[in-house]
């Protein structure tokens, strides 16, 4: 070949296209996985709590190990995510507590829920040798407003 014809071959045109389709594989996959894990990260039952104007924060009662009692508007009593008759609570929370020095134990009642039942889980936690019992509330919203208890309840 001589000078000259190899001159005149020209080389391709640059591909300036994007190939979406493997990031779009990706993304698509990460949301399943996302969708799937997002319900069994959350501890507890869920409940919808009282609004407080200043909630303390507890960030132990996010931890893995942290022991906690969901109470349902409807009367139910749970321990972590498992339904439990409030008087089956000491011997279960008491072999939870076991071998720890941090004897706390938080508790998310619904707003709606009775109050008998949520002064008899608390009664029943200091049978079991509770320490501390944290009650968890949440903060309004600023469409929200917090009602004050009339004076003398």
């Amino acid at each position: 070949m001589s000078l000259s014809a190899i001159k005149k071959v020209k080389a391709p045109g640059v591909l300036s296209d994007i190939n979406v389709t493997p990031m779009v594989d990706v993304m698509l996959v990460m949301l399943i996985i996302f969708m799937v894990i997002t319900p069994m990260l959350s501890k507890g039952f869920s409940v919808n709590l009282v609004k407080t104007k200043n909630p303390i924060a507890m960030q132990a009662a996010d931890k893995d190990d942290a022991v906690l009692i969901s109470i349902t508007r409807d009367g139910k009593v749970y321990l972590q995510s498992n339904p439990i008759p409030p008087d089956d609570l000491p011997s279960k929370v008491k072999d939870m507590l076991t071998n720890r020095l941090d004897k706390t134990c938080y508790i998310k009642a619904d707003q709606r829920a009775k109050y008998d039942l949520v002064v008899k889980v608390i009664d029943n936690l200091r049978a079991a040798g509770v320490d501390q019992v944290g009650l968890l509330t949440d903060k309004p919203n600023d469409s929200e407003t917090v009602t004050k208890a009339p004076a003398g309840i």
